[in-house]
């Protein structure tokens, strides 16, 4: 018996159950593949034929296709030899530092594949010398960048064998204008550091961070005219614990009263009636009724500050702060039920509600300045932003798009692109820096004494290596300084002063 392959069954399974494409048999899909491809009838006679439709056509058309150019295409011996590469001392320098900073080697791992691969020793030294002799370029490249670009920045702290580095970011081009291994991450260290970038130029509209004390006091002392946003995902984290653990405490009091009412069950099916396990239960269940009902109601306060008061899209400044300060005394109202996990809670949401509510008041004057300019309302302006925050598949876009496309008309689309360039410069969290940091982990892990000389290496690499993919389209094949600066520059190969290998 002929089973269908598995990309046959997968197609299938990609058709509605009860379409008459997902009845045929393999051998007619190639038949209609073949013929589809021979020209010898047209494609909607086959689709008429074989009751399926046009597309289904198609694709045997282009399956059949890809199955004839695999067929028929020319083998290459294994052993065949695709190019001749001249190794030089200079060469075995880019492959040490390409191991190094692209590949995240280890400097034993170094030696290892080029006497396994290579037949070539080396010294763990001369790796070493290798990839310090690359420090002072760097570092001149380092120094050299003007940071007066950077308009939105965003700090933070990661820490390597109880040692604090400190991080900035451009949260829009991420661009890596700080990595620094310190002995304190106190507000000198911190003052000091933004500083010597101020002497660089640096002087961003806003900074957006964590609530460390230190940084905030050193960005008010040092760029008082550059305000220190909160993160709104640090905020978010910090109510997504506590929701956590009392529906953990929740979901353990149900298990608790479960088990309870299984005993008393028991008991009385067996005829023993247990008097002091019935107050027992009906004491669990009040616990658990409470319990419920507190982890329901935190989670939904939750709920409104992340996809209402919190949300990029959303209703003006004054209404999120007037909803933020109901969700904070609704908290307030509960800290008796939980003292240590809402009184705390509390507390944090207080003294951050101006830092994190700042972008909404940006936003509001953005929507005014754009309302003037293309002489439109800012309500509409607002839904127009909101609608275009929404995924391309969601089912609500198109439904409210439309209204706007018809009462804009030709401003639709000037209007649509403004509108995204304020939600490009729209920063509300340091993302950019918590992913540079996860990054940065990979390098880390690999040593654990860090030296500032590595990370100027490390710092420059990051920001001159072209990216390979990204989810936006304008950032592939860009560098952090590239989209920085707005001006292309060589490999960070030949900027460290090497001539890169190419085949004629």
């Amino acid at each position: 018996m002929c089973y269908p392959t598995s990309a046959v069954l997968s197609l299938q399974q990609a058709i509605p159950n009860g379409c008459p494409a997902k009845a045929l048999p393999p051998s007619q899909r190639l038949q209609i593949g073949l013929q589809a491809l021979a020209g010898a009838e047209s494609i909607t006679n086959l689709a008429d034929e074989f009751d399926v439709s046009r597309k289904f056509v198609y694709q045997q058309c282009t399956r059949a296709e890809e199955a004839l150019q695999d067929a028929f295409a020319p083998q290459q011996a294994d052993d065949q030899v695709l190019f001749y590469l001249p190794v030089t001392k200079r060469w075995l320098g880019q492959l040490v530092l390409g191991l190094v900073l692209i590949c995240h080697s280890p400097l034993r791992g170094v030696l290892e594949l080029l006497r396994d691969l290579f037949d070539y020793d080396l010294s763990l030294g001369t790796v070493f010398n290798i990839v310090h002799a690359a420090v002072a370029p760097a570092q001149k490249q380092n120094r050299a960048q003007d940071l007066s670009r950077v308009r939105v920045g965003a700090h933070d702290e990661i820490f390597q064998a109880r040692q604090p580095v400190l991080v900035g970011i451009d949260a829009l081009s991420s661009y890596c204008y700080l990595l620094s291994l310190e002995d304190q991450r106190d507000a000198d260290t911190w003052g000091v550091r933004l500083l010597e970038l101020q002497e660089r130029g640096f002087d961003p509209d806003y900074v957006v961070a964590d609530a460390g004390r230190a940084l905030r006091a050193a960005q008010a002392e040092v760029l008082p005219g550059a305000p220190c946003r909160s993160d709104v995902f640090h905020a978010l984290m910090e109510v997504s614990k506590v929701v956590t653990i009392l529906e953990n405490r929740a979901y353990a009091l149900m298990t608790s009263c479960a088990d309870l009412q299984r005993k008393v069950a028991r008991n009385k099916q067996q005829g023993r009636p247990d008097q002091s396990g019935v107050k027992r239960l009906s004491d669990a269940t009040k616990k658990q009724a409470q319990a419920i009902a507190r982890a329901d109601a935190v989670a939904l306060l939750g709920r409104w500050l992340h996809f209402d008061v919190l949300a990029l899209a959303g209703p003006p400044h004054a209404d999120r702060r007037a909803l933020y300060d109901f969700i904070v005394a609704e908290l307030r109202a509960r800290v008796a039920q939980a003292p240590k996990l809402l009184g705390a809670l509390v507390t944090y949401l207080q003294g951050q509600r101006d830092d994190l509510l700042a972008f909404t008041a940006q936003l509001d004057g953005d929507f005014a300045a754009l309302a003037s300019a293309f002489a439109v309302p800012a309500e509409l302006l607002r839904e127009l932003f909101a609608v275009q925050t929404l995924e391309l598949h969601h089912p609500k876009r198109w439904r409210r798009d439309a209204p706007l496309r018809r009462l804009l008309g030709a401003g639709y689309y000037p209007l649509s692109q403004a509108l995204d360039e304020v939600r490009r410069r729209t920063v509300r969290a340091s993302s950019l820096v918590e992913n540079l940091n996860s990054r940065l982990r990979s390098y880390f892990f690999l040593r654990r004494q860090l030296g500032n000389d590595y990370l100027a290496l490390l710092q420059f690499f990051l920001n001159h290596r072209r990216y390979l993919r990204s989810e936006h389209p304008e950032r592939v094949d860009q560098s952090p300084a590239e989209m920085l600066n707005g001006q292309s520059h060589a490999h960070w190969l030949e900027l460290l002063g090497y001539t890169r290998f190419s085949r004629n």
